[in-house]
């Protein structure tokens, strides 16, 4: 019997949308073993700079796509959020994003909003 992959969710607003595929590019080895669940427009750059990575791709965050990944941290199906939240734009869905960070820490979920945080749980879950 085979161990389940880990199923970590990616998400990045749109000012960070590259560093978070540049990321995953730095990161590719681990990501190309885990189930990645993302919302869409995210999931599809993502899936475009590695055909390798397992994407699950959402709604658009605004359409829908962070309250999907929300449930799934409530059904316990994730291993990990990282989330590039970019703090200097204005969020038109600024109460889906509070909700989504909200989720991870009442569920106690590791999440991570930066290169640097996103690193630690990489690490951590290698």
């Amino acid at each position: 019997m085979t161990a389940e992959k880990l199923k970590i969710a990616l998400v990045a607003h749109d000012a960070c949308k590259p560093a978070l595929v540049e990321w995953a590019k730095t990161h590719a080895d681990f990501l190309e073993n885990v189930e990645i669940f993302a919302t869409g427009t995210t999931g599809g750059k993502l899936q475009d700079s590695n055909p390798n990575f397992s994407v699950h791709r959402f709604k658009s965050g605004p359409l829908g796509g962070d309250q999907q990944i929300g449930a799934m941290i409530c059904e316990g199906k994730l291993d990990a959020l990282i989330f590039f939240i970019d703090p200097l734009s204005p969020m038109p869905h600024d109460v889906d994003v509070k909700a989504l960070t909200r989720l991870a820490i009442v569920y106690d979920l590791p999440m991570a909003s930066s290169a640097a945080t996103a690193n630690f749980i990489v690490e951590g879950l290698s």
